[in-house]
Formats: C-alpha cells, sequence, structure tokens
C-alpha cells in the first residue's frame, strides 16, 4: 500500500507538470495576439518574429504605416499532434505541414507548430500576400505577387538584424535543373493560367523565377520602376515588350540576358537590415487562458476551416455546457448559426455575448451582419441601430476594413451619401486591392450621380484578371453610362427629354420631367456558395429559378434576365441544366433564395 501511495503521488506530479506544460496563455504585442502552449518564452519568440517582419516589410516597401485588412489570430502549438487536429484533411486525413495560414473574410489565422524544425517560410509566404493586399493598390500581375512573396518568406531575424534575400528552399535547384521561362512569357501569366495553377515544372520555375526577378530588381534599385511598367501593362493595356521597353530602358531580350548573366555570376547575396529599436522589448503582455477560453479559440479556428465547421459547433457547445457565460463561445456560436441561416438563434447568442462583453468589436460587427441579414433596410429604426453597431464596432478596432464596408451600405440605404462616401474610402484604404469595394465605391459614386468619379474606376475594374466577375459587372455599369450620356446629348440637342431614364429615383423633390442618372440602390452584400443544379424554372421569361442544393439545404437562384446573365463555363444559358455542379454569386433575397450575380458551371 505504500508502494501503490507513492506511485499514486508520483502519477500525480507527472500529470501536474503536463498541466503546467500544456497551459494555454495570450501575449499581446503592440500589433498581434498569440495564443500558444508552448510555453511564455516561445510564444514570445513567435511575437517578436512577427512584429520584426512587420518592421522589414514597411521598410522594403518603405510604408511607414503597415495595414493589415482582416484581423489576425496566431496560434501557437507545442508540438505536431495538436497542429495535426487544425490542418486541412486529403483523402480524410491531415496534411503534414508545419505551418498554416487560413483566410476568411471576417479573420485569418496562422497556425504553427512550434516542434517543427521551420514552419515559417511557408506562413510568411501567405502572410506577405495579406501584407500586399492592404499596402499597395492598383492590379499586380502574379509573378510580382509570388516573387515578392518569395523573397519575403525567407527572411530569417536575428538579434537586431534581419537577414534579407535568402533564396527559397528547393527554387535554386529548380533553376538550375528546368528550362527558364521567357520574361515576355513570365509577365503574361496570369491567374487564371494553366502555368499558375497546375501542378509541374512550369508552375514549379515560375514562382522559382519571380523569387529571382524580385532579387534582381531589389539589386539593382529596379523596383520603383515596377510602378510605371504596371501603369502601362495592366492599366493602359500596352503590350508587355513595349511597356518593359519604357519602363526599364532594354527589351524582354536583353532583360533574359541580364538575369541569366546575373545568376550565372553567383553574386546573388542576402544582405542586412537593422530593425526599429525596441521592437523586441516594447508593449508585450502575457496572461493565462483558462481551459474554456482557450478551446473557444481553438473552436474559432475550426469554425474558420472548412473541413472542421460541424465540429466547431460541438466544441463551442461543449465549451457553453461547463461555462455558460463564455463570451468567445457566444459569440463563436452565433456566428456559426449566421452561417448555417438559422438567424434567430444567431441573434440569440451575440445578443447574450455582447451583454457579457460590450467591448467586442467582433460580436458588433456580427450584429450588424444580421441585422443585414435579416431585412431590416427598409426599416429606419433598424438601420439607425445597425449603423451605431458599426460604429461601435469601429472604434474598438478601426483597421477591419469590411466594417467600414457594412457601413458604407447602411449609411447608403439611409441616403447619407457623403458619410457613406467617407466610410467606403476608408474601407478602399485599408484593403485598396479588393475589387469588390472599388466597384461598391463605384456604385455609390453613380447614386450620388458622380459619374465624372466613378468611370475611372469601372474603367480600371473593366480589366481586372483577378476578379472576372467584378470586370464583367464593372463593363455593364460602363454601356449603362454611355447609353445614359447619350441619351442626355440626343435630348440637349432636340431641346426635349432624355429618351433613355436608367433607375429613375422616387425622389418627389427632382424637377418634373428630370430622369436619374445610373445608379445602384443599396444592395445586400455578395455571397457565394457552391452546389448542384437539380432543376431549372423557365416559366416567366426572361427571368429563370435554379433550384440549387448546397450544404443540405435547397435554394431557389433567380436570374432576372437569364438572356443576359454573367456565365462562366457556358456559351449560353439553358432551361435544361439538371445534376450540374454550380458555384454562384448572389445577394440573398430571404431564406435559402438569392438573386444570381453571376453563374460558373463547373
Amino acid at each position: 500500500m505504500r508502494r501503490l501511495g507513492w506511485a499514486v503521488i508520483v502519477l500525480a506530479m507527472v500529470g501536474s507538470a503536463w498541466a503546467r506544460e500544456a497551459q494555454w496563455i495570450e501575449i499581446k504585442s503592440p500589433h498581434f495576439s498569440i495564443v500558444t502552449d508552448a510555453g511564455e518564452k516561445r510564444g514570445r519568440e513567435v511575437a517578436v518574429r512577427f512584429e520584426q517582419m512587420r518592421a522589414v516589410f514597411g521598410a522594403l516597401l518603405v510604408k511607414t504605416k503597415v495595414n493589415l485588412p482582416v484581423p489576425l489570430q496566431i496560434v501557437a502549438f507545442r508540438n505536431t499532434k495538436e497542429m495535426r487536429q487544425f490542418v486541412p484533411l486529403f483523402h480524410g486525413k491531415p496534411t503534414e505541414l508545419g505551418g498554416l495560414f487560413e483566410y476568411s473574410s471576417d479573420r485569418s489565422f496562422i497556425l504553427l507548430d512550434m516542434s517543427a524544425t521551420d514552419p515559417w517560410q511557408t506562413v510568411f509566404h501567405e502572410y506577405a500576400h495579406q501584407l500586399l493586399n492592404g499596402n499597395t493598390s492598383g492590379e499586380i500581375q502574379p509573378w510580382f505577387d509570388e516573387g515578392f512573396a518569395e523573397y519575403f518568406s525567407t527572411i530569417r531575424v536575428a538579434g537586431k538584424e534581419a537577414d534579407v534575400g535568402l533564396p527559397p528552399e528547393g527554387d535554386v535547384e529548380i533553376l538550375r535543373q528546368v528550362a527558364w521561362m521567357k520574361i515576355a512569357d513570365l509577365f503574361q501569366v496570369q491567374q487564371n493560367s494553366s502555368t499558375y495553377n497546375e501542378s509541374g515544372d512550369h508552375r514549379s520555375m515560375f514562382y522559382a523565377e519571380s523569387w529571382l526577378v524580385m532579387h534582381f530588381l531589389y539589386d539593382r534599385q529596379l523596383l520603383p520602376k515596377c510602378a510605371q511598367y504596371f501603369d502601362l501593362a495592366v492599366d493602359k493595356r500596352v503590350p508587355v515588350s513595349q511597356a518593359v521597353q519604357q519602363a526599364f530602358g532594354m527589351t524582354p531580350e536583353m532583360w533574359d540576358k541580364q538575369l541569366r548573366q546575373y545568376y550565372a555570376a553567383g553574386t546573388i547575396k542576402y544582405y542586412k537590415l537593422t530593425t526599429p529599436p525596441g521592437i523586441e522589448t516594447t508593449g508585450y503582455a502575457t496572461a493565462d487562458l483558462s481551459d474554456s477560453d482557450a478551446k473557444a479559440v481553438l473552436a474559432d479556428v475550426h469554425l474558420h476551416s472548412p473541413d472542421y465547421q460541424d465540429k466547431a459547433i460541438e466544441e463551442f457547445e461543449g465549451v457553453l455546457t461547463v461555462d455558460p457565460n463564455n463570451a468567445a463561445a457566444l459569440r463563436g456560436l452565433g456566428y456559426a448559426y449566421l452561417q448555417k441561416r438559422n438567424l434567430s438563434a444567431a441573434g440569440s447568442y451575440f445578443q447574450k455575448a455582447a451583454a457579457l462583453n460590450s467591448q467586442d468589436p467582433r460580436v458588433l460587427y456580427y450584429s450588424a451582419l444580421l441585422r443585414n441579414q435579416e431585412r431590416f433596410s427598409s426599416d429606419p429604426h433598424q438601420l439607425e441601430m445597425t449603423q451605431k453597431e458599426l460604429e461601435a464596432s469601429i472604434a474598438l478596432d478601426p483597421t477591419f476594413a469590411d466594417a467600414y464596408s457594412v457601413l458604407a451600405y447602411v449609411l447608403q440605404a439611409q441616403t447619407k451619401y457623403t458619410e457613406a462616401q467617407q466610410a467606403m474610402l476608408h474601407a478602399v484604404a485599408l484593403n485598396p486591392r479588393n475589387d469588390n469595394y472599388q466597384f461598391n465605391l463605384a456604385q455609390l459614386y453613380l447614386a450620388m450621380r458622380n459619374l465624372d468619379a466613378a468611370v475611372p474606376i469601372l474603367e480600371r475594374l473593366k480589366n481586372s484578371t483577378s476578379n472576372p466577375q467584378v470586370a464583367l459587372m464593372a463593363s455593364t455599369s460602363l454601356l449603362q453610362i454611355e447609353t445614359y450620356r447619350a441619351a442626355q446629348t440626343q435630348a440637349a440637342q432636340s431641346g426635349g427629354a432624355p429618351a433613355v431614364a436608367l433607375r429613375a429615383r422616387n425622389d418627389s423633390a427632382r424637377p418634373s420631367g428630370e430622369t436619374e442618372a445610373p445608379q445602384a440602390a443599396p444592395v445586400a452584400p455578395a455571397r457565394f456558395l457552391k452546389g448542384k443544379v437539380t432543376s431549372v424554372d423557365c416559366s416567366a421569361p426572361p427571368a429563370a429559378v435554379l433550384i440549387v442544393v448546397a450544404g443540405g439545404k435547397t435554394w431557389k437562384m433567380l436570374a432576372k434576365d437569364s438572356g443576359h446573365l454573367i456565365l462562366i463555363g457556358a456559351d449560353q444559358f439553358s432551361c435544361e441544366w439538371k445534376n450540374r455542379n454550380v458555384a454562384v454569386n448572389y445577394r440573398e433575397t430571404g431564406a435559402e433564395q438569392g438573386e444570381i450575380i453571376s453563374l460558373e458551371l463547373q
């Protein structure tokens, strides 16, 4: 019995030590939140490294203020076993990853396996893309984005200095073994190109050579000339060969030769960059997390991963069973039900979460999204309440771009156009490469009858290669404007009223006979789903209703004018579609009902 007693004590001591080792903590730095069970020292290392990388990014692009348009949560796991419970599944099994970047419109996550040899490169590559989105404007070609992300991903920070320009793992071997692309071909790769999307040597060489070009641009101090190149090649649609010659002062063939010489000379070196003083020591705070709070964070990660969303609901419910007043779990479960279109349940959880923590910007933002989906756009009181929720959310987190975008919609619905314009400009400033924000800004200008401000934005968007749906909608808006202006000119010459009136406003104060400029009335935010078309009802042409089964639900999707619907993957609309996989961009009009913006057959 004495030996058994000592064994129990020893086991209790081991269990206690394991519990202490597995304690979850949160480390807050000036710009990041890190949740980890790898210990305070390792967690602080992660926080410092991200602060340093953020500072290096600012130095590379000469930015004094660095935006990250979507809130970011970093989770650092102490071992691979824990990490495997959160990585994407392939054929039902977890993939082997040391680091993972999960992007969502409301929240992004970086996951790290702190037992891995080097979990950083993949994570920093994707992090670079988010930083580019928040800090560079206009459309930029894929070679620049991927080249910069590769260049950024290999930065190593030691002490107060960063080593910049180290070669990515595997890229040097690819450059030695695989045939190079010509610069003229590299610069013409688009996001829908097979070279960019299909695995194999061509894709590998695209990434490797894009990194080499970026290294060449930095070493030869040619990066400032890229702005002129993109203005010519992307905005003005000048052929690549001419744009290269005008911007860089050499033909693509000359660049091919110089790039090969640069690589063959073996002079590709990294350089030292000093990080700002105090970045390792100032503005850090550490706090223990309760078991319930830690589990709520991990459930939130699962909620934002397509492979684990149902599991997330179970995890949130488990937290609330033990801790009914856990605000983070209430918020997360509310958002889960909001995604499932169970609006009454979502509203109940948001109300409870807000009562427990009225200073949570995410609860306020989600509550505003809920009001919008409940279709209170015609109720002035509800619009005002939604406006106040969004303004409070922004006051607590002034860097979240989508809160400004939704606020702009709510203000526009109240015909507060000047305030809506300011909110939309904030969203664009925080996320300048978001084409949807740019398009919404143009539509707002049309609602304000400011065609001169709308047209330049739409002209740029109609050439977008990264977002073909927006490109088509921008082209449609430009055609409407052209028709409207032609009608105005004809009316002025004939001395009569314009023959064309586009979307006339119901405005009793407008003089009789005046027609309205083309505009976009406030509309619900665009949404997306993938599913299967089971049937098409064309009994009320030109409208058609598609029955789409997705996520266990049956949706009625309206195409107001099937003959002019934005179609991808099909030459024309068909009333005979059955059992066809589709991707639908739509605006919600009711429970399991939507109006189609664009339709892609897959």
